[in-house]
């Protein structure tokens, strides 16, 4: 398999299938692609992806360019790994809260796009974004509960933390504190979580 993605330090689509992939343990290779190259980026992204996007992935003659149709293959693909949780309503509860960051929270990721190579600075956020960040604090709090934790959908990390870990590098480079937010601690401690598994620590030492 192959996997088609762009700069580490920005692209926040790619990261998310990238780590899906890492935790199954299969071996894969990736094509990496400079994002913010004008005409260059495109060109160098249309032969690998239909959609002219990054991520896509490569399995043989199958291309699957969406990074959560990526991550739903991988999760049938090998079940092993578990990246969604086997209950039914804990599933449907992880699926939904994945769904809702695939397409939502547009204010969070204009004012605070991810950049793993900045310096972590403080940041005045509009009520947009903050109205983002108190959905994600009572979300995240209200499946910690739920579930068990430590993760989202319970004790074995899966695709729906894959999608928030984005979040939790925004929430470190802007100096979110979480507390502000209506968190009373498993918010935060659950972002910390993240941004300490040894799949992200893979992909930000490549950055």
């Amino acid at each position: 398999m192959e996997l088609v993605i762009g700069t580490k330090a920005w692209s926040t689509w790619s990261l998310r299938p990238w780590l899906a992939l890492k935790k199954t343990g299969a071996p894969f290779t990736e094509r990496l692609i400079q994002l913010r190259q004008g005409t260059g980026t495109e060109q160098a992204i249309e032969p690998h992806s239909p959609s002219g996007l990054v991520p896509a992935l490569h399995d043989g003659d199958l291309v699957i360019w969406d990074s959560l149709a990526i991550c739903e293959y991988l999760a049938e693909r090998f079940p092993q790994a578990r990246l969604w949780p086997q209950d039914p309503a804990a599933r449907a509860l992880a699926r939904s809260a994945a769904a809702e960051m695939h397409s939502g929270f547009s204010s969070l990721r204009g004012e605070c796009p991810m950049d793993l190579a900045a310096e972590p600075k403080s940041a005045d956020l509009s009520e947009a974004t903050q109205k983002d960040i108190r959905r994600i604090v009572r979300l995240w709090n209200e499946l910690l509960s739920r579930l068990g934790g430590p993760y989202l959908a319970g004790p074995e990390w899966g695709i729906v933390d894959a999608f928030f870990t984005p979040v939790a590098t925004r929430f470190r480079t802007y100096g979110v504190v979480l507390s502000s937010y209506g968190d009373t601690g498993p918010a935060g401690a659950y972002a910390e979580r993240l941004l300490q598994r040894p799949e992200f620590l893979a992909w930000e030492a490549e950055i």
